[in-house]
């Protein structure tokens, strides 16, 4: 991984953290704000804002008498004082409210030094053991408010860094909230996102692959469980159609959901995408429901996981984080009229495991646009009745990734098919004229000085077609290679067509020995403008093909029409035939349709005459109807003004 990467990684962290305390504060269930020595608002919460009945810009208007009715400057200064020299002040007190409501209500006041004097006030009514949360949460704050400080002008520093590797960060499996793995159709893994990493704490050294055992290694030694991890995660077949999902329990205590999805192409799994996430919170907001629906509260609302209870087919419980993906307000979704069917929609048939239920389900915002969730589902306790409680994070870029995934996997695995058809090939098309040439010469080898020459003449015979025939299939796999790697120079000149046309259909002939005849109809009897050397081999290979699968004696027709910027080319033959099914890869390297039977060939011919064609600027189709031939048709244009525009 790059310096320039791990940079903008840690200045991505830094102001993950300065989300974060803004979450802790402005998502806080109490009044949490900032006074500076003269009692004056310096920051104040929303909750404050409920509880006072003022919206922010009024209370930063204002001090602490707008809301104290006993507040006195002299003893302000007094609690100032106090809380400079131990740090935090505890105090029961009455704020009014806006429209004249009393609030008996529980202060804490913390002094803080970070680039100027100010004190944190928080206050709750009714509560009386929140001085230690409160201690910890203004700790944790300044502890962050401090780092975040140390590290600005760094971050300063970087800011050009982190726009020039924008591109790079937005990539749409990083952009994701768990961590991704695609593996192919053969179980290998493809590629995985860096919370992959993260999340498991892959050392660098480590190469993430399941053809290594020290990869295997490591991950069973983060396990509590390592076998049950190795049959479920790591050695679960590819090939099976189902969803699984599994709970994953990690030595540090930490707790993992793990989903494995296939992913199908026409019906066929093509490979499978896993995704993990951190369900340690899931699990102990469970707990806290369990003991403490208080505690449960505090915790579910000072977390970005969607968390709602369902209760008699209605909400009874949403957190701010699941008010904030919906768009509507607490009071909205909680509310009689609101039904649950208008906010979620499950989709995903519910997976059991270790307790929990995992499930997938769609969100429909106030707003109507659709969100994606993933989660798990548990059957609790809430207010002395069953109720169930969902958790769940957002993986709406996730399902976006999935389609990139499945494109992934879908190119893998055609590449593993056509260097498999390539091999084949291969095998197949050296074997025989190799065996000729293998036979032929052992032969002569053993009897050369009993043989006559006109004995040795057909195998010496013999082992000359092989070898041409091998130097054929050569020179077909090379121009392959060439027009795949585009070093095949197009140089159009002005070409005689009627002669060249007549020419190669005489070869053509001379080639099948007369045994099919080639009729040649040409109505073109300008001279154009076309690269004669790739000329040669479209209509070659169109011809030969034509000739192969059409009967003995038949007749094969090459015919040459022109328009005023263009030459098409038509040979039809009575051959064969195609099956629909096959057109549709007809000509993709070395794809040989299904009913060619013992007719030798490479599957390359094709590819290589639609290569060329696209090099004029041209196009092929066909035609064809099994057992009563096919029409190819190909257009080249042929102006010397449509060349030199292409050329451009």
């Amino acid at each position: 991984m790059s310096n320039k990467y791990i940079s903008v990684r840690a200045n991505l962290n830094e102001l993950t953290q300065l989300q974060l305390t803004k979450a802790l504060i402005e998502g806080a269930p109490d009044a949490t704000f900032c006074v500076g020595a003269e009692g004056q608002f310096l920051y104040v919460n929303d909750a404050l804002c409920k509880l006072t009945e003022y919206s922010r810009q009024e209370l930063l208007s204002k001090t602490l008498a707008a809301i104290e009715p006993n507040f006195a400057i002299a003893q302000w200064s007094t609690y100032w004082q106090i809380s400079r020299q131990e740090s935090t002040l505890s105090l029961n007190s009455e704020y009014k409210a806006k429209s004249g409501r009393i609030i008996p209500v529980e202060v804490v006041i913390n002094y803080a030094q970070d680039g100027g004097e100010f004190c944190c006030v928080f206050a709750k009514q009714n509560s009386h053991n929140l001085g230690l949360k409160v201690q910890e949460c203004t700790t944790k704050l300044l502890e962050t408010n401090q780092h975040l400080r140390q590290e600005v002008s760094q971050l300063k520093q970087t800011e050009n860094q982190l726009a020039s590797s924008l591109s790079l960060l937005q990539s749409t499996l990083e952009s994701t909230a768990n961590g991704i793995v695609a593996l192919s159709f053969a179980g290998e893994i493809l590629s995985y996102n860096q919370k992959f990493i993260d999340m498991w704490q892959v050392p660098q050294g480590v190469i993430v692959s399941k053809k290594c055992c020290y990869s295997l290694k490591f991950f069973e030694n983060q396990v509590k469980d390592p076998e049950a991890f190795r049959k479920a995660v790591w050695e679960a077949p590819i090939q099976s159609d189902s969803e699984s999902y599994y709970i994953i329990e990690l030595i540090d205590g930490r707790t993992f959901a793990h989903h494995s999805k296939p992913q199908l192409l026409d019906g066929e799994i093509i490979g499978r995408v896993w995704s993990i996430w951190d369900i340690s919170e899931f699990k102990l907001t469970k707990e806290a429901l369990k003991h403490d629906e208080i505690g449960f509260a505090a915790l579910a609302e000072n977390t970005e996981t969607i968390i709602f209870i369902i209760k008699d087919s209605r909400l009874c419980y949403v957190n701010s984080a699941t008010e904030v993906i919906a768009g509507y307000t607490k009071a909205e979704l909680l509310s009689e009229e609101f039904g649950l069917s208008q906010l979620i929609v499950r989709l995903a048939p519910t997976q059991q495991s270790a307790n929990l239920q995992y499930q997938e389900m769609k969100l429909v915002t106030k707003n109507g646009d659709e969100r994606w969730l993933a989660g798990s589902s548990d059957i609790l306790s809430f207010g002395g009745k069953p109720a169930e409680l969902i958790t769940a994070i957002d993986i709406t870029e996730h399902k976006k990734a999935e389609v990139e995934v499945k494109q992934a996997l879908e190119q893998a695995k055609q590449l593993s098919e056509l260097k498999e058809r390539f091999v084949s090939m291969l095998c197949h098309q050296f074997r025989t004229p190799l065996n000729v040439v293998s036979f032929s010469a052992d032969l002569l080898k053993r009897h050369v000085h009993q043989w006559t020459e006109d004995k040795q003449l057909p195998y010496l015979a013999h082992i000359q077609v092989a070898v041409e025939q091998i130097g054929q299939l050569l020179e077909e796999i090379m121009t392959f290679s060439k027009l795949e790697a585009g070093k095949l120079i197009f140089e159009p000149k002005k070409l005689d067509l009627k002669q060249f046309c007549q020419h190669l259909v005489l070869q053509m002939q001379l080639a099948n020995n007369n045994q099919t005849q080639i009729a040649l109809v040409n109505n073109c009897d300008r001279q154009v403008y076309l690269d004669e050397k790739l000329l040669e081999p479209i209509l070659s290979n169109l011809l030969s093909n034509a000739i192969k699968y059409s009967p003995a004696n038949s007749t094969v027709k090459l015919e040459v029409a022109e328009t005023d910027a263009e030459i098409v080319f038509q040979i039809s033959d009575r051959g064969i035939g195609i099956p629909e099914r096959d057109r549709a890869q007809l000509f993709e390297p070395f794809y040989r349709c299904s009913n060619v039977g013992d007719f030798p060939g490479t599957g390359l011919g094709l590819s290589m005459t639609k290569m060329l064609v696209e090099v004029h600027g041209g196009s092929i189709s066909v035609v064809s109807e099994v057992g009563r031939g096919s029409t190819f048709t190909v257009v080249l244009p042929s102006t010397k003004k449509n060349l030199n525009n292409l050329s451009n």
